[in-house]
């Protein structure tokens, strides 16, 4: 077990589970598992505490897996205010309800004035 993994694992006394797999040969957006769909999630909007935190709770609610989760704060070109992007490559099992996560995801988008794109890659 590498330093990383030993230091990871150490979260799970705070209640955070952390899975570890280096793969070299891994495409980042590899094929699901059998009965599970491949979805990706885009967000951009105003940089604010919170964001990560109801997204990620409304996907662990449907059961949703997080892969990959990529985050960047830039300025906004004309404003130059702080923006907040994300791109969030998830495995999604048969038992979720697509249109509520859609729905769920709306809601939370409207709430922190941000813009979320949800597209389904595969399907089972």
């Amino acid at each position: 077990m590498s330093t990383l993994e030993q230091a990871l694992a150490g979260l799970a006394a705070q209640g955070l589970t952390v899975v570890v797999r280096a793969d070299a040969d891994a495409d980042s957006e590899a094929t699901a598992p059998a009965g599970v769909r491949s979805a990706v999630i885009e967000i951009v909007g105003q940089d604010r505490p919170g964001i990560v935190r109801q997204i990620s709770r409304a996907l662990a609610a449907q059961g949703v897996n997080v892969e990959e989760l990529r985050t960047e704060c830039v300025s906004a070109a004309m404003s130059g205010e702080t923006l907040f992007q994300a791109r969030v490559q998830l495995h999604v099992p048969e038992t979720c309800v697509v249109s509520d996560l859609r729905r769920e995801l709306e809601t939370i988008a409207s709430d922190l004035f941000v813009d979320i794109r949800f597209e389904e890659l595969s399907k089972p």
